[in-house]
C-alpha cells in the first residue's frame, strides 16, 4: 500500500503540471516534487517548505539569527527524514495516539500560552497556520514521543547493583540538587562507520567548533550541523539535574564558566559540542519531604462528554459539596478514576507523584479546601486536601528516585543509538537537488 501511494503520488505530481502546461502554455508552473524517498514513502517540495517555514518562525521568536537557507533546508530535510523514519515504525508497532490524548495536549497548549482554545487556533490561523495541520504535527510529535518512551523501557535497566552504587558515590554524598542549563551539538555517526567516515564527520564537527570561537552564535550553528532532535531549537538541552545528565556531559561542564564551550566530546553516538549556559542549586540532598494527603473527583473528557460538558459538571459537583454533599460519595457516584471505589482518596503522596497541573493546584489549597475544576491530559478534577505531613525520606524513596536518575542518565544515548541503527537500516534517496 504504501508503494501505491509513493506511485500514485508521482503520477499524481507529474500528471498535474503534464495537464497544467498543456491547459496554460505560456503560465508559469509552480509544481510539487518529491524532494526524498524514505524507504517506499516520498516527502515532497511543499511539505519540505512548510516545516521550513514553520522552523524559521520558531527560530525568529527564540532570537536565533537564520543558518543560511540551503544549510537549514537541508537540515531541516534530515529531519523530516528522521521524522517519517520513526513513524513509520510506529505504525508498524501500532504506536498511535487518539483523538482524546491529542485534544488534552492542545489544550496544555494553549493554556501555557495563557489562550482559550479558541483564541490558540484563530491566532495560530492569523499566523497562516492552519488548524487541521497543526493537529496532526501535534499527534507526530506526541506519537515519536511514546516511541521514545517504549524505546527507552525496552533498552535501559538499572540493575540494583548500580543503584547501590550510586548511593555510595561521592556525586550522592554531596547531594543531587545541582542543575546544568546546557546547549549541544551532535555529529551522529554510522554504526559501522569507515574511517573515511568517521574523518568526514570529524571535519564538519571541527568545522562547527571554528565557527563557534570565531563569534558564531552556537544556537545558529546547531541548527546548522547537529543532528540532536533539539537541533532546530538552537541545540537548547534546558536546566537538568546533574545526576540525569550524561557522565560525558557533566565531566566536560565541569571544567567550563557559564557560556564556554568544550572542545569536540566522543562517544559511541558520534562527536559532541557542549555550551554551558548556567549553574544553579547544589545545596545538600533534602533528608525530609512534604506529602500531601488528597482526594479527587475526575471527569474524563470524550466523544459523549465534551470539555466544556466536563468542567460544567464538576462546578455542579463543586456547589453541592459547598452545601454539605459529601465527597467521597459523590467521587464513588460520579468519579471515572479508578480511585472512585475508595471515595476518590490517593492516599499519601510525594512532590512528583502527579502531573504538574495537579501538583500546582493541589500545593496551593489549604488542608480541607476544595479547588476549582482542573485541567490535566486525564480531564476535569477537582481536588481536596485532606492532610499534610513532614516526614524523613525514606529508603525506598531514595532507592526509587535514584533508579530514576540512573535511567533518565542512560536514556538519552540509548534513543540515540536507537535512531542511528534505524537510519543505518532505512532507504533514503535524495532529490533535494533534482531540478
Amino acid at each position: 500500500m504504501k508503494l501505491l501511494r509513493f506511485l500514485f503520488l508521482t503520477l499524481l505530481l507529474l500528471g498535474t503540471a503534464a495537464q497544467a502546461q498543456t491547459a496554460e502554455p505560456d503560465k508559469p508552473i509552480l509544481a510539487d516534487r518529491i524532494v526524498a524517498v524514505v524507504n517506499d514513502e516520498a516527502i515532497t517540495l511543499n511539505e519540505l517548505n512548510a516545516r521550513l517555514a514553520s522552523v524559521e518562525r520558531q527560530l525568529r521568536t527564540q532570537g536565533t539569527p537564520l543558518p543560511p537557507h540551503q544549510v537549514l533546508e537541508k537540515q531541516v530535510l534530515e529531519r523530516m527524514i528522521m521524522d517519517d523514519i520513526q513513524l513509520q515504525y510506529a505504525k508498524e508497532t501500532s504506536t498511535h495516539v487518539d483523538d482524546d490524548q491529542l485534544d488534552a495536549a492542545l489544550q496544555r497548549i494553549a493554556t501555557a500560552n495563557h489562550l482559550a482554545l479558541p483564541e490558540f487556533r484563530a491566532a495560530l490561523q492569523k499566523d497562516g497556520v492552519t488548524w487541521a495541520k497543526f493537529r496532526e504535527e501535534i499527534r507526530d510529535e506526541m506519537i515519536i514521543s511514546k516511541l521514545r518512551e517504549r524505546v527507552v523501557d525496552s533498552r535501559v535497566t538499572v540493575s540494583d547493583a548500580e543503584v547501590n552504587n550510586y548511593l555510595a558515590s561521592p556525586e550522592y554524598a554531596a547531594g543531587a540538587n545541582e542543575e546544568l542549563n546546557l546547549s549541544q551539538i551532535l555529529l551522529r555517526v554510522p554504526e559501522q562507520a569507515s574511517p573515511a567516515q568517521l574523518a568526514s564527520i570529524h571535519a564538519r564537527a571541527e568545522q562547527a567548533l571554528a565557527q563557534i570561537k570565531r563569534g558564531d552564535d552556537f544556537a545558529r550553528v546547531a541548527a546548522s550541523y547537529s543532528d540532536a532532535p533539539d537541533a532546530l531549537s538552537g541545540g537548547v538541552i534546558g536546566f537538568r539535574p546533574l545526576n540525569r545528565l550524561p557522565d560525558l556531559y557533566v565531566n566536560a561542564a565541569a571544567k567550563l564558566q557559564p557560556g564556554e564551550v568544550s572542545g569536540i566530546l566522543r562517544s559511541p553516538a558520534g562527536f559532541h559540542i557542549i555550551k554551558l549556559i548556567a549553574r544553579r542549586g547544589g545545596a545538600q540532598e533534602a533528608k525530609t519531604v512534604v506529602e500531601t494527603h488528597a482526594r479527587h473527583i475526575l471527569i474524563k473528557v470524550n466523544e459523549l462528554v465534551s470539555d466544556a460538558d466536563a468542567k460544567r459538571k464538576l462546578l455542579d459537583l463543586r456547589d453541592r459539596l459547598e452545601h454539605g454533599a459529601d465527597f467521597a460519595e459523590l467521587a464513588r457516584l460520579y468519579s471515572n478514576d479508578l480511585s472512585a471505589a475508595k471515595g476518590g482518596d490517593l492516599g499519601w503522596l510525594y512532590p512528583g507523584d502527579t502531573v504538574p497541573e495537579f501538583q500546582r493546584a493541589m500545593d496551593a489549597l489549604k488542608v480541607n479546601e476544595i479547588s476549582q475544576p482542573v485541567r490535566t491530559q486525564y480531564g476535569w478534577h477537582l481536588i481536596q486536601v485532606l492532610g499534610r505531613r513532614v516526614e524523613p525520606v525514606s529508603t525506598e524513596r531514595k532507592r526509587q528516585l535514584a533508579r530514576q536518575a540512573l535511567r533518565e542518565r542512560k536514556s538519552d544515548e540509548a534513543y540515540e543509538d536507537w535512531l542511528r541503527e534505524m537510519r543505518d537500516r532505512a532507504y533514503v534517496e535524495y532529490r533535494l537537488d533534482e531540478k
